[in-house]
């Protein structure tokens, strides 16, 4: 390897430091490279290397800004050379280098993916200078393009599938105020299978569910989404309980297709009139009740997780007499996994009651937006999941959490 340093007279202060490779098999045309390269008065590392393979191991170890790229390499040649080239190393400005008698081979090399190409016996100090700065230019902002266009994408669709997530409460008569938020994972803000709803049957109650498949990503997303939509459709039609965790196992064994996906949620339905709600939980935890007296878990009987053993069907009911006025949480584990501190320790539950006793009076809404900010601050970017959380308010519960 060969440095040419940042003192040269001509090279500005500042100026980038370009990492080349290059891939020449002719040990003469090497050294007259390397010649011309300390002329253009750029920094730059060189590395040599005669053929393919031994381009391959170099680029599995270490990065290069740059490739020059001879067509005919003693392992492959022409074209070939250069797509296996860009194989290896999709994100890196190539220019092959041609011979005299080549009049085609650099235009077509350009338009298979090269950003330039040079002749052989044909290149000076100022024109190689020229080549390599817009090369690596090129392709510095081809995949600056790329990832925007990525992002850009990445975005829509996380919208898509976030509104298919969180969607609008159907509410008739019911006089229980619900605030909903979900927030995806930091990395890269990528969607999970986190899901939430609220809707109000035909015999007047209230039926609320959260819930939390396994994993990441568009497939867990795009499993939520079903999962949520199925149990709305099924509730209006008048499925419950039991019966209703049944199916949504079958849809969910139907849609994770070759995926080991499982899905976590809590079923719960609200009967304001008899002052009581009926909880089913497969696989997941309990809500939190908050009263006059302050806030608690909910004890509840505990059944399995949708797909961990299809059929099985061991989701039992617990029903709880409620006061006159209270609100329920329900929640994904997001909310509870992040750390509680400078420590390592996770906030868990009880970590999460006291963060809600700490927190002063507020309006639901702001008071749930407090408490997922402050799960946030106590962790401090060093877990990450996604997060659902679902707020039932009745009575007058305005003036406290």
């Amino acid at each position: 390897m060969t440095t040419a340093g940042d003192d040269l007279p001509d090279v500005p202060s500042g100026s980038p430091h370009y990492r080349i490779l290059l891939i020449e098999d002719d040990l003469g045309d090497a050294l007259l490279v390397e010649e011309l390269l300390h002329d253009t008065g750029l920094p730059f590392e060189l590395t040599t290397r005669a053929t393919l393979a031994q381009a391959r191991t170099e680029l599995a170890t270490s990065q290069a800004d740059c490739i020059l790229l001879d067509l005919h390499l003693p392992d492959v040649s022409g074209i070939d050379a250069l797509t296996a080239v860009r194989a290896l190393a999709p994100n890196t400005a190539v220019i092959v280098m041609t011979g005299l008698s080549e009049a085609q081979a650099g235009t077509e090399a350009m338009a298979a993916g090269a950003q330039d190409y040079l002749v052989k016996g044909k290149v000076e100090a100022d024109l190689l200078h020229r080549t390599v700065r817009y090369a690596v230019h090129r392709s510095q902002t081809e995949r600056a393009n790329s990832q925007a266009q990525a992002a850009r994408q990445r975005a829509e669709e996380n919208a898509r599938l976030e509104r298919g997530l969180l969607p609008q409460p159907i509410l008739d008569t019911s006089t229980v105020r619900v605030t909903s938020r979900y927030l995806p994972g930091a990395a890269l803000a990528l969607l999970g299978g986190d899901f939430l709803d609220v809707v109000e049957g035909d015999d007047g109650l209230l039926h609320a569910v959260v819930g939390d498949v396994s994993g990441h990503g568009p497939d867990a997303a795009a499993l939520g989404v079903f999962l949520r939509i199925a149990w709305r459709s099924l509730v209006l039609g008048g499925h419950q309980g039991e019966d209703l965790l049944h199916l949504m196992e079958r849809i969910l064994i139907a849609e994770r297709g070759s995926h080991s996906l499982f899905a976590t949620c809590t079923l719960l339905k609200l009967d304001q009139r008899a002052g009581t709600i009926t909880l089913h939980l497969a696989g997941h935890h309990e809500p939190l009740l908050t009263t006059v007296d302050g806030t608690h878990e909910v004890t509840a009987a505990h059944g399995i997780a949708l797909g961990i053993v299809p059929g099985l069907r061991s989701w039992p009911s617990t029903t709880v007499a409620l006061p006159a006025a209270g609100a329920l949480t329900l929640y994904t584990d997001g909310l509870t996994e992040g750390h509680s501190g400078a420590d390592n320790d996770r906030l868990g539950v009880e970590g999460l009651l006291t963060l809600i006793e700490s927190l002063p009076p507020a309006d639901p809404a702001v008071h749930v937006d407090r408490l997922i900010q402050e799960t946030h601050r106590l962790n401090a970017g060093r877990h990450s999941d996604d997060l659902a959380v679902l707020r039932l308010d009745w009575g007058d519960t305005h003036s406290r959490a």
